[in-house]
């Protein structure tokens, strides 16, 4: 199932948190950020649970693609 979260305009760690949230009944997810530390926080947590992480977007919004890998 797809699902896209916009989290923009929150700091961590609610960002990760509720990416954590989702992905335990979302198999791909998207997720708009634009905080860079939530960022950073989302692709280490992907990666730690063996997630497929990409991100995408510029100097003040990012996209996190993440999918069960």
């Amino acid at each position: 199932m797809k699902q896209t979260l916009d989290l923009r305009g929150y700091s961590c760690p609610i960002p990760l948190l509720r990416t954590r949230e989702a992905l335990m009944t979302c198999d791909d997810l998207t997720v708009l950020i634009d905080e860079p530390a939530a960022r950073e926080n989302i692709l280490k947590f992907a990666a730690s649970q063996n997630y497929k992480a990409e991100c995408s977007g510029g100097q003040d919004e990012w996209t996190l693609h993440i999918v069960k890998a």
